[in-house]
């Protein structure tokens, strides 16, 4: 190797000695219950396909006659020659289906924030974010040369201390949080940060990746759980969660989402969403507008494995949502408890750091209306053999 960069080999073998090292495994076939991974059957406790739509038969038989319609990709950014009538259905849906006047689709959750942020802030402005926020919540914000401040995680008090100490410095402010948190799966107070935001005449954007499909009615998400329609400027969702397929959203002011026509660089210099893609979303739409049995099963689902974990005596942290966080500590025992879990047939991955602090490293367990009791059942008798084999919980 070159020895301009020989430093990058250093890193990868302190990774692996630290036990921090990512391996990653390979599937061989549809997202489900059970998934086939480096060739063996396993129960799929990894993924965030929280309501099994991503296999399922009326989002893939919209994705072939759209095809037939329409092809694969559009082949231009949305600006030029690549909005076709499809995505403009998509908008006008997941608008009505969210409560608010408007919305605009990007390639993925990821992007819509690195999209909005900038454009809605910069280098004379303020965000005050949560310190916990996702990569893609602090890499946009990077991007936007803002003064970023952090408050205290879901601390309301932490957050009214900030803006009172810096709100007047700022010709323009944004504060930005997660709505469910993806390691702990705890719900950030949105009502009350919507009050304090209120008082000081602030931007209020919400990242509902994880609530998208899961919280409020039907799966409407955080801003519907709390009752907030019309009052939050800007609420980020993703397509690749619950809904099973890719994309993200920005939902809310229209003046905002008109604005992100003009000015979001992924909607100006990036191709659309595909063809198959878009239709998959909309007959998501169609499942979750027709009832919320899947909803109301993924939470009966969450809350029996949850409950059993407890009583088994593992710590699953402030979670009050499906993700379901195994609190091990040191990334070496939490990579050792994902092994160990893969030998008894369940696929779990461990999660250290940079994703969740040192010494906080976890198996996460993403629970979905996919699973039936059976399959949960046998998860939970996998993660009480190595519990007790690794001396997590007592023998």
């Amino acid at each position: 190797m070159s020895t301009k960069l020989a430093w990058i080999d250093e890193e990868l073998k302190n990774l692996k000695e630290a036990g921090l090292y990512n391996t990653i495994r390979t599937l061989g076939s549809a997202q489900g219950a059970w998934l086939v991974v480096d060739g063996k059957r396993a129960l799929n406790f990894c993924s965030n396909n929280y309501l099994g739509l991503a296999n399922h038969p009326r989002l893939l038989q919209a994705a072939r006659q759209a095809m037939e319609k329409y092809g694969l990709g559009p082949a231009a950014v949305r600006s030029i020659a690549g909005t076709m009538d499809l995505h403009l259905e998509l908008e006008e849906r997941l608008a009505r289906f969210k409560g608010v006047q408007g919305s605009i689709t990007f390639q993925s959750g990821f992007t819509a924030n690195l999209a909005t942020i900038p454009a809605l802030v910069g280098k004379d402005d303020a965000i005050i974010s949560d310190e916990l926020n996702h990569a893609s919540i602090i890499d946009g914000s990077r991007l936007s040369g803002a003064k970023i401040i952090r408050y205290a995680h879901c601390d309301v008090g932490d957050l009214r201390r900030v803006l009172q100490e810096q709100r007047a410095n700022y010709p323009r402010a944004m504060v930005i949080t997660d709505g469910v948190f993806s390691m702990d799966g705890d719900i950030a107070p949105l009502d009350q940060i919507y009050q304090v935001t209120q008082e000081f005449e602030v931007i209020l954007m919400v990242d509902d990746a994880h609530g998208e499909g899961v919280l409020g009615h039907g799966g409407r998400g955080i801003v519907d759980h709390f009752g907030l329609h019309g009052k939050v400027d800007v609420e980020i969702g993703t397509l690749s969660k619950a809904f099973g397929v890719v994309g993200g959203v920005v939902a809310g002011n229209p003046v905002v989402v008109e604005w992100l026509r003009q000015r979001g660089r992924p909607f100006l210099f990036s191709s659309a969403m595909t063809v198959p893609d878009v239709a998959a979303c909309v007959a998501a739409l169609d499942v979750l507008e027709e009832s919320t049995e899947l909803v109301d099963k993924l939470w009966s689902n969450a809350r029996y494995f949850k409950s059993e974990m407890q009583k088994m005596g593992f710590d699953t942290g402030l979670s009050s949502t499906p993700i379901t966080p195994v609190m091990l500590g040191e990334a070496p025992l939490a990579q050792e408890f994902s092994r160990e879990l893969f030998e008894q047939g369940v696929f779990a991955m461990s999660i250290g750091f940079p994703t969740v602090p040192r010494g906080k490293a976890r198996i996460r367990v993403m629970i979905s209306a996919a699973h039936e009791t059976p399959d949960l059942d046998h998860g939970l008798q996998a993660f009480r053999t190595v519990g007790k084999k690794l001396g997590v919980i007592a023998g």
